[in-house]
């Protein structure tokens, strides 16, 4: 019997699950999202192709301003491919915002101004422009299809809250419309408020799941596995080989690997347990539990249509933190100091 003949028959029989596909309305905004990250990708390599073109000039300016692509660090370009050559006049572009003075600026930008390195740092630009118009179509596009889904909740009737994030102005490359709402609409509930999980994420679980993902799989085990984030326990003769997870490609899993590293400065349960696990763990293993950990809160969240709240982590912060001071205890034992308590 062939495989194939093989596996119709438990198919037929029932003893096959079928594998999760998004619907068809998914496919296609999952479609556009995938485009615009591949547009960001290639922006993100003509970056790197100005930073060549300037440093083959010997012309320092990305070591003084930190975003080349900034107001300052464009307005710069412009001028140097315009003619512009003082670097008085060119430091003259500087926003306020930029710490470094005009005078750090103008000895960064003393360079040879050989004529090949300006044409690959004039069709570098040229390129990222043209990256950045496709990302504003894709922007559109996407905001044009995120209406058609049917929606959870009325945004009117409930209104989504203040943003809660450790960002001051908008991140780089962040959908220029209002994705936050759109996902609240969508989903039902508003993902942002879990700590590390921001606009893009969210936009990213939406785009490649679904509203429904939750209903797909029977608990947050499932889906955790199902994103390749769990332990993939290997045991020959009563023996465990291997623990690693597995070889699975997912654009979630990556998001919530990124979500789980911003939080090893946050100062809340999360952040403490992920530098806990960092210390014990290291930071790769770390980041794959952090990361499980997320999916788990994101999957009951959509599961049960519940908003995110912190009293479900109180015992457990508590808990965490009695272990602290048991340690001081110990150490302060052990040197022989005394803790006591601030009034």
């Amino acid at each position: 019997m062939r495989d194939c003949q093989w596996l119709q028959y438990l198919h037929a029989v029932g003893l096959l699950r079928g594998s999760f596909r998004p619907a068809d309305q998914v496919c296609a905004v999952r479609a556009v999202l995938r485009h615009r990250d591949g547009l960001v990708k290639g922006a993100a390599r003509c970056v790197n192709h100005l930073h060549k073109a300037l440093t083959q000039m010997n012309v320092q300016l990305q070591h003084v301003i930190s975003d080349l692509t900034g107001v300052t660090g464009l307005a710069i370009l412009e001028a140097i491919l315009a003619g512009e050559r003082d670097p008085q006049k060119l430091a003259a572009f500087k926003d306020h915002r930029i710490k470094a003075s005009r005078d750090v600026i103008a000895k960064s930008l003393r360079g040879d101004w050989r004529e090949e390195h300006l044409f690959t740092l004039r069709q570098s630009h040229a390129l990222w422009s043209t990256y950045q118009e496709l990302i504003a179509d894709c922007d559109a596009q996407i905001q044009t299809m995120l209406p058609e889904f049917d929606a959870a909740v009325d945004v009117e009737s409930a209104p989504l809250g203040e943003a809660k994030t450790s960002h001051k102005k908008p991140q780089k490359n962040q959908p220029a419309f209002d994705a936050r709402t759109e996902c609240y609409r969508v989903l039902g509930v508003d993902l942002t408020v879990v700590p590390g999980i921001e606009t893009p994420t969210a936009l990213v679980f939406l785009c490649e799941l679904g509203p429904g993902c939750a209903e797909k799989f029977a608990t947050a085990k499932h889906f955790a596995s199902w994103l390749g984030l769990s332990p993939d326990n290997r045991i020959t003769g009563g023996k465990v080989i291997s623990r690693k997870t597995r070889a699975v490609k997912s654009r979630v899993a990556t998001a919530l690997r990124l979500a789980a590293q911003s939080l090893w400065r946050a100062q809340n349960y999360f952040g403490d347990l992920y530098r806990r696990w960092k210390a014990r763990l290291g930071n790769p293993k770390a980041v794959t539990a952090m990361a499980h950990k997320l999916a788990r809160v994101l999957w009951h969240l959509l599961k049960f249509k519940e908003a995110f709240d912190w009293k479900v982590f109180e015992k457990e912060e508590a808990k965490m933190k009695r272990k602290k001071l048991t340690r001081l205890q110990n150490m302060a034992a052990s040197l022989n100091l005394q803790l006591v308590p601030l009034q």
